[in-house]
């Protein structure tokens, strides 16, 4: 009889879905598995859906740095959105970690359907 494998493919697949799903970190191992085309249905819905989130917030990260410097006036308004933008993607992507770690679905609504609409 085989001895069971602490790490089965079921494990380690779920632990690449955690390591997708951190934030900016995991952007790049997300984007690799979606180049390769690797992994199973939910891990590349998760990849789409970490892809998404990284590159949404970095955008709008940058957009709102660009305003603060641009305009003297209005700069600690933009700030401020930029830090509760930074805030809520690091909530959200703990808060999908949480979802994962429950064995739960992992579906932003909107989010998630504009990222099954990717190839």
């Amino acid at each position: 009889m085989k001895p069971a494998d602490p790490f089965g493919e079921q494990d380690l697949r779920r632990l690449q879905t955690f390591i997708y799903l951190i934030p900016v970190v995991g952007f790049f191992p997300a984007l690799w598995s979606l180049y390769r085309r690797q992994g199973n249905k939910q891990q590349r819905a998760v990849s789409r859906l970490a892809v998404l989130l990284a590159t949404g917030w970095l955008f709008g990260y940058l957009l709102l740095g660009t305003g603060a410097q641009a305009s003297d006036t209005v700069a600690l308004p933009f700030l401020i959105m930029s830090s509760l933008l930074t805030s809520g993607y690091f909530l959200t992507n703990v808060w999908l970690m949480v979802r994962l770690w429950r064995r739960k679905s992992i579906w932003l609504p909107g989010l998630s359907q504009v990222g099954d609409r990717i190839p």
